[in-house]
């Protein structure tokens, strides 16, 4: 017989003991999820693309619907329906007759008529519709640290199906889609407003502006103060989190805003000039710079004061107790500058003639004075 080496037996105890550690630190809902049937109403432009990957990446089985018209050659693998949000349109709806799927994801709601269409043609076959609304659904932006029990906006004409020339009726009008879900499918739709959505793959380039303009350098104009609170969501983070609701068939509200801490504007300058190393200086503006300046509109920035001072505050208490968790400020700004130095020439040129903003060393210059 031969004799065991003590350190062969102690190399056994870590072995198994790390494979202990493992099994136990693996999250609970990640033991046994089940293949969901997963329709993306969307799913090529900014957000859905980022919920194919999430759910694939998690064994889910994912269909597309929507027009064809953007990037219709995203995803040559998956099951695409062609159609439109309008029922009255073409041949609407039809594709969807008689599906079946384990969930919806609504990212393409606009109209409360076009989503009672569609969840009311799916809720027979569905067990979870996923709408995704905004955090402008809120009726009131003054007060701060508000939950998912607040006032949401309305409008003296709910059927009206126009934006308004300053979309002034968009927060209103994804408080009724929500509203449209829920009467068509009680008690089985879940509910995410998101705030600013940011990351790689953002058309809107309002957060990439941030990391652009630092990274050009030299006196930079940065509205307000620097300890003015902002709320942005990494796409990829919004995105994993709502597969993890569908995993869980969790229904309900829920604000898709972050981090999980109060985030400054300071520190996103800050952080976007470590993450560039850039020379950059900043010049703060305060807020009564628009007074005579209304022409100059910062992106994502919004005063802290006023009928705004709630904007950027909102709780996610009830979000982070479902799974949602946020990656570093650097990740999302290196992503972000990384995915954009990939565009076309002519994509980047276009976004760059808005950096920094026309009058910016005017507006420097008045701080002087």
């Amino acid at each position: 017989m031969t004799r065991n080496h003590p350190i062969r037996i102690l190399l056994a105890i870590i072995v198994l003991f790390s494979l202990f550690t493992l099994a136990c630190s693996k999250p609970s809902q990640d033991e046994d999820v089940p293949s969901l049937k997963i329709l993306i109403l969307g799913g090529t432009g900014f957000i859905g693309p980022w919920e194919v990957e999430a759910a694939q990446a998690r064994g889910h089985e994912v269909t597309l619907f929507n027009r064809g018209k953007t990037r219709p050659g995203l995803f040559p693998d998956l099951e695409k329906l062609r159609g439109d949000r309008d029922p009255d349109k073409d041949d609407g709806l039809t594709a969807l007759a008689g599906r079946e799927f384990d969930v919806v994801i609504d990212n393409s709601g606009y109209y409360p008529r076009h989503v009672k269409a569609s969840a009311t043609l799916l809720g027979p076959n569905v067990r979870q519709y996923i709408y995704i609304s905004s955090i402008s659904a809120y009726g009131n932006t003054s007060i701060e640290g508000q939950d998912e029990t607040a006032p949401v906006a309305t409008m003296d004409d709910p059927t009206l199906e126009e934006m308004g020339p300053n979309y002034e009726y968009y927060g209103a009008l994804k408080a009724l889609c929500e509203q449209a879900a829920e009467e068509a499918m009680p008690g089985r739709v879940t509910v995410v407003r998101p705030g600013f959505i940011v990351g790689p793959g953002d058309t809107t380039h309002r957060f990439t502006y941030w990391p652009l303009r630092v990274r050009l350098g030299g006196e930079m104009a940065v509205p307000g103060h620097s300890d003015d609170p902002v709320q942005v969501i990494d796409v990829r983070d919004l995105t994993e989190w709502i597969i993890r609701l569908a995993e869980q068939n969790a229904v309900g509200v829920y604000n898709g805003c972050g981090p999980d801490r109060t985030l400054t504007m300071g520190e996103i300058v800050e952080t976007a000039k470590s993450v560039t190393d850039s020379d950059v200086t900043f010049t703060w503006l305060s807020t009564d710079f628009q007074e005579e300046n209304p022409e100059i509109q910062f992106p994502i920035w919004v005063p802290y004061e006023g009928e705004y001072k709630g904007f950027h505050t909102f709780s996610n208490a009830r979000s982070i107790a479902t799974g949602l968790k946020f990656r570093p400020l650097t990740e999302t700004i290196a992503a972000t500058l990384e995915r954009f130095d990939t565009l076309p020439d002519e994509e980047r040129a276009e976004v760059m003639t808005r950096i920094p903003p026309e009058g910016e060393a005017d507006l420097i210059e008045s701080r002087r004075e």
